[in-house]
Parts: structure tokens; C-alpha cells; sequence
């Protein structure tokens, strides 16, 4: 759920917090105060197309944070969720999600499963056809989910076999050249006999020899500097000390410690005499080291940035090239694999196409129940389920869409072809209505759903939004008493004028506060025949 929704600088709002509630919020007032500038931030938050026209006359950047409740959400931290996105006037955009940089692409990832936003503009997913296939397959839920997962495997490997079917190289002069260059890199690795850790080792020998020079002179230096006067003038220490060492025990004690000194002295004289002999210059192993190092170089140039990349790719290579050389018996192969995989696929999308069908019908029963209570009694939405013989999709062999009739004696038509607006928006919630259980949006927001109805549509409308709100957080720009009536928590939307600027504001509404709204948008005046029919029209909130 959305707990707070921070705007600033869009139209005429400079900087407003917004706290909403579970349940069914309802924002109201007058026409031009901002309520479509709160839907519009709501957009620009859910990664939507933002105009620079929008930031604030004199302001350099726009800005909306919105807090989320989602304690399910793997992003979330105890729960929480802040995203913010700024946009300036030069077109840059500043996405985040807690605190971490984002693409708008990736935020309009994060956010479609959050919020989704209805309105006379924003029913387009019931336009496109390939989204009706989608509206059934929730309503089908679990009776379908386990064989889409088991199709959508098949699936993918079909997709691979067409492709690797169709990879093969062109014609025979086209395969031979092709053989002949990967033979060629094979070789050039094979010959190399590349030794995984090699690289390291003659880097480090490579090292030594250009350094061996140096470090002989210096083990020479020190082994004679030890032998020839360092240990011969501890050696004479200890003789003159050994004359005095009885007269106290302070200076048996020295003698003692030099002459250990002088013993690990005659251990490091004696390995410096060993390193020295064991260093070398061979001129010959230079150059082969060097040799090598270019070798394995130039390897790492054409077939990996290290000796396990350049082996894996002589892998693939030597796989490459099984395949050309067996090129008939590997296409044969994948012929037979196509063959078992269609069989599966026919299989399990029969199997599909048969729960669609029926749940299709249920589906389209209850959405026209909840169009007649919403005053769209003429109105029938069909769903037909097409199966197509020879074609195989992602979601399986289906095509759906979703016609309406909406005159009694017409006939069925494509849904995006003839309903209006403010059907649009009504069948929507008619489908929301049903799906309000088992639809995993936690946000939905209503902008204006109630735009060209009243009377018993206006009623039910209410009804319907009130009755989403039990399973989903509810947010509704409404202009009707009664959806504002049945509302858990009331907003007023208004503008005032300070320092020659227009500026929006909202305001929670208390109970007293709510009721004098109901009257205002009932009639336009706020008089006590207006007073008592809000009361009336608030009075089945309350008592619920």
C-alpha cells in the first residue's frame, strides 16, 4: 500500500504530502484544482511519459516520492519501499529505488505489480488483444498454472530446435568454409598445449631472469660482507667477553646472546652462499619464456582473456565441429526432437485450450453480472477461445479476445472497436470487481470512473469500489456523493492564490468535514436539505 506521496513542482503543485490508508481512499474538489496532477505524479512514478511542460512555471526539475508498504516484496526493507524519481527541464531523469539508481524502464518493471492505474486514458490493456489472454489465465488461476509452466518448458526448447534447424550453415561450400576455419582454430589452440596456471608461473620465472643480474651482485655482497667481516668481529666480541662473563651474571648472560646471534649470523652467511650459487642467467630460457608468453598472448587475443576461456572455447569449437561433420545425422536428430516436442505441445495445449474454454464462460458470466448491477444491463462481453491448429505460442495454442454486444439484436464485436471511455472504465471495474480475491496488484487507482454515470450506476459503482477495497488499497478521484460516501478515508483537493501564484493543497478530511463535501458535490451548495441527504449517504459507511 502506498503510505505517503510526496509532489513538488508539477503544475500548479509546489509541495504537498500526501498519507493514504488501506482501504478506499477518495480525493475530491473542484474542477482544476489538481486532482489530475496527483494522478498524473502517480504515472510519473510508475515509470510513465513525463512532458517538461509539467514542472512548475520557474522550477528546473519536478520531483515525486512515493513510500510503499510491501512486506512481501523481496526490495522491501522491514517492509518499506521508497521510490523517487526527478526530472529536470533539461530531460534527465533521477530514478531510485531505496536509495539505488535505476533505468525508468526498470522502474516501470518494479511498479507494474505494485499500482495499476485506471481511468477514461488508462484502460488500454483492455484495447490490446494479446492482454484478454492474460485476464483469463488469472481467472483461471491455479486450474491452468501448472501446465503453463509444464508447455512454457517444452516451449523454449522448440523455439531452440527452429533456431539451431535453421543455423546450418547455408550450403556445402559455405559449411566447408566454415569447417575449414573452425579446424584452423582448433588446431592453432590444440598445438599450443596450454597448461591451466602456466601463465602465472613463467610471468614469475620471467621475473627472476630479468632480475638475476641484480641479485646476484647483492647476495654476493651480503654473503661477503657476513663471512668476511660480520661474523669475524662477533667471533672476537665473544673472546673478550668470555673474560668477564664469570665476574657477573649480566655479562654471561650478553656473551650468551651473542653467541647465539653469532650461530643464526652463520646460518644466513650459509644461505646466502646457497642462493648465490643458485642463481643463474641462461639467455636460451629468456627467450623461450618470452616465446611462450607471446604465444599464450596471442591466444588471449582471439579466443578468451585466459588459458580456461581459450581451452572452453576449443570445447565448443571441437563440438562445432562434430556437428558440421555430422551434420545430416544431427539435423535427423533434431527433426525427431521437433516431432516429440509438437506432440507435447499439442498435448498439453489441448489440455489448456479445454480449462480456458470452460472458465471462459464462468468468466464471462460473472463480468456481465457486475455490467448489469453497474446499469449496463443490454451490454454482454464475450470471451471466444480460439484454438489454432498449427501455431504454438508462448502462453500456449490460444487465441482470446474479448467481444461485447452492447444493444440488444447486434451482434458480438471486438471490444476495442466500440466501447466508449466510460464503458471502458466500467467494464473494467466489472472485471476487477470479480478478479478483487485473487488479482496480486496491491494499489489500484480510479481516475474519474464515475465520468458520464449516475443514478443506480452511481450506486453500484460505489458499491463495486468499496467491495475491491476489502482486498486491495483503493485510491479514486470521484466527482459522485456517493462513492465520496462510501469512502474509509476523504481528501479534498483545492487552490488558492499566494503572492499572485496559484497553489494546490490537500487536506484529510474529518467526519464533519466529509459530510459537508457529500452536500457540496450533490448539488453544488451546502445547505441542510443537502446536509441531510449526505448524512443519509453516509450513514451505510458508517453503519458498516
Amino acid at each position: 500500500m502506498i503510505t505517503n506521496l510526496h509532489i513538488k513542482n508539477i503544475g500548479i503543485i509546489e509541495d504537498i504530502d500526501i498519507s493514504f490508508n488501506t482501504g478506499l481512499n477518495v480525493l475530491t474538489g473542484e474542477t482544476g484544482a489538481g486532482k489530475s496532477l496527483i494522478i498524473d505524479s502517480l504515472n510519473i512514478i510508475c515509470g510513465g511519459r513525463f512532458s517538461k511542460e509539467m514542472i512548475r512555471k520557474g522550477e528546473n526539475n519536478s520531483f515525486v516520492e512515493i513510500c510503499l508498504y510491501e512486506p512481501e516484496n523481496e526490495k522491501s526493507i522491514d517492509g518499506n519501499i521508497i521510490i523517487s524519481r526527478e526530472i529536470n527541464i533539461n530531460g534527465r531523469n533521477m530514478c531510485k529505488i531505496n536509495g539505488r539508481m535505476v533505468t525508468v524502464n526498470e522502474l516501470k518493471e518494479f511498479m507494474k505489480n505494485i499500482i495499476e492505474i485506471h481511468g477514461q486514458n488508462d484502460n488500454q490493456s483492455l484495447l490490446e488483444v494479446r492482454e484478454h489472454i492474460k485476464y483469463l489465465d488469472e481467472f483461471c488461476n491455479e486450474k491452468i498454472s501448472n501446465l503453463k509452466n509444464e508447455y512454457t518448458e517444452f516451449y523454449k526448447r522448440y523455439i531452440q530446435v527452429n533456431k539451431e534447424l535453421k543455423d546450418n550453415y547455408g550450403d556445402e561450400r559455405e559449411r566447408q568454409r566454415e569447417l575449414d576455419l573452425l579446424k584452423y582454430q582448433f588446431n592453432e589452440i590444440d598445438e599450443a598445449n596450454l597448461v591451466i596456471g602456466e601463465e602465472e608461473s613463467l610471468e614469475k620465472k620471467q621475473e627472476l631472469l630479468a632480475n638475476s643480474e641484480n641479485i646476484s651482485s647483492t647476495l654476493e655482497m651480503v654473503d661477503i660482507t657476513l663471512s668476511e667481516n660480520v661474523i669475524d668481529i662477533i667471533s672476537n666480541c665473544i673472546k673478550k667477553l668470555e673474560k668477564i662473563e664469570d665476574i657477573d651474571q649480566k655479562y654471561k648472560e650478553s656473551t650468551e646472546n651473542l653467541r647465539n646471534a653469532y650461530y643464526e649470523i652463520q646460518e644466513v652467511g650459509r644461505d646466502m652462499s646457497s642462493y648465490r650459487d643458485s642463481v643463474y642467467f641462461d639467455k636460451e630460457e629468456q627467450y623461450s619464456i618470452e616465446d611462450r608468453l607471446s604465444t599464450i598472448h596471442m591466444l588471449k587475443k582471439k579466443y578468451g582473456n585466459s588459458i580456461e576461456e581459450i581451452l572452453q572455447y576449443k570445447e565448443n569449437i571441437r563440438k562445432e565441429i562434430y556437428r558440421i561433420e555430422n551434420l545430416d545425422e544431427y539435423i535427423n536428430n533434431l527433426n525427431k526432437e521437433k516431432k516429440n516436442l509438437k506432440e507435447n505441445l499439442n498435448s498439453i495445449g489441448t489440455k489448456i485450450h479445454n480449462i480456458r474454454e470452460e472458465y471462459s464462460e464462468e468468466l464471462s458470466k460473472k463480468i456481465n453480472q457486475n455490467l448489469a448491477e453497474l446499469e449496463m444491463k443490454n451490454a454482454k462481453i464475450t470471451i471466444k477461445v480460439q484454438y489454432l491448429e498449427n501455431e504454438f505460442f508462448e502462453s500456449g495454442k490460444d487465441k482470446v479476445e474479448f467481444f461485447i454486444i452492447t444493444n440488444l439484436g447486434e451482434d458480438a464485436k471486438e471490444l476495442a472497436k466500440i466501447a466508449s471511455g466510460g464503458e471502458l472504465s466500467r467494464i473494467m471495474l466489472a472485471i476487477k470487481t470479480v478478479f478483487s480475491s485473487v488479482d496480486k496488484t496491491s494499489i489500484l487507482v480510479f481516475d474519474e470512473i464515475d465520468t458520464g454515470i449516475s443514478g443506480k450506476a452511481a450506486n453500484s459503482v460505489a458499491e463495486k469500489l468499496n467491495k475491491i477495497s476489502n482486498y486491495h488499497q483503493v485510491l479514486c478521484i470521484s466527482h459522485l456523493p456517493s462513492i465520496a460516501a462510501l469512502a474509509d478515508f476523504n481528501y479534498y483537493i483545492s487552490k488558492s492564490v499566494i503572492n499572485d501564484r496559484t497553489l494546490a493543497s490537500v487536506k484529510m478530511l474529518e467526519e464533519q468535514e466529509i459530510i459537508y463535501e457529500i452536500a457540496r458535490i450533490s448539488s453544488g451548495e451546502i445547505n441542510e436539505e443537502t446536509i441531510n441527504y449526505a448524512k443519509k449517504l453516509r450513514c451505510k459507511k458508517l453503519a458498516s
